[in-house]
C-alpha cells in the first residue's frame, strides 16, 4: 500500500505544472535546445555540402555525355555521307553506262543453213 501511495504522489509531482514550469526554465533545458539547433544546423550544413558535390559530379558526367553524344553524331553523319556518296555513284554509274547492242535479228548471209 505504501508503494501505490508513493508512486502515485511521485506522478502527481512529475505531471504537476509547478514542476513543468521549473524544468523549462532550468538551464540544462536551455543548453540541450541550444544543442539540438547545434545539431541541426550541423546536419543542414552537411546535406547542402553533400548537394554540392552531387551536383559538381552531375555536371561532369552529362558533360562527359555530351561529349561522347557530340562524337557518335559525328561518327553518324560521316557514315551517312559515306553512304550517300556511294549510291550516287552507283547511280551515277548506272546511267554512265552505255546499253550493250542488242543482236540483229536478221540471218547473215554467212552462216550456214544447212
Amino acid at each position: 500500500m505504501k508503494i501505490h501511495y508513493f508512486g502515485s504522489v511521485a506522478l502527481c509531482l512529475l505531471l504537476s505544472p509547478a514542476t513543468q514550469v521549473r524544468a523549462a526554465d532550468d538551464p540544462p533545458a536551455k543548453t540541450v535546445t541550444e544543442a539540438v539547433k547545434h545539431d541541426a544546423k550541423v546536419v543542414a550544413d552537411a546535406t547542402k555540402d553533400g548537394a554540392q558535390h552531387v551536383a559538381a559530379a552531375a555536371k561532369q558526367v552529362a558533360h562527359e555525355v555530351a561529349a561522347a553524344a557530340k562524337q557518335g553524331a559525328h561518327e553518324v553523319a560521316a557514315t551517312a555521307k559515306r553512304g550517300a556518296e556511294k549510291t550516287k555513284a552507283a547511280v551515277q554509274g548506272e546511267h554512265a553506262e552505255k546499253p550493250t547492242p542488242k543482236p540483229d535479228p536478221t540471218p547473215t548471209s554467212a552462216s550456214p543453213s544447212h
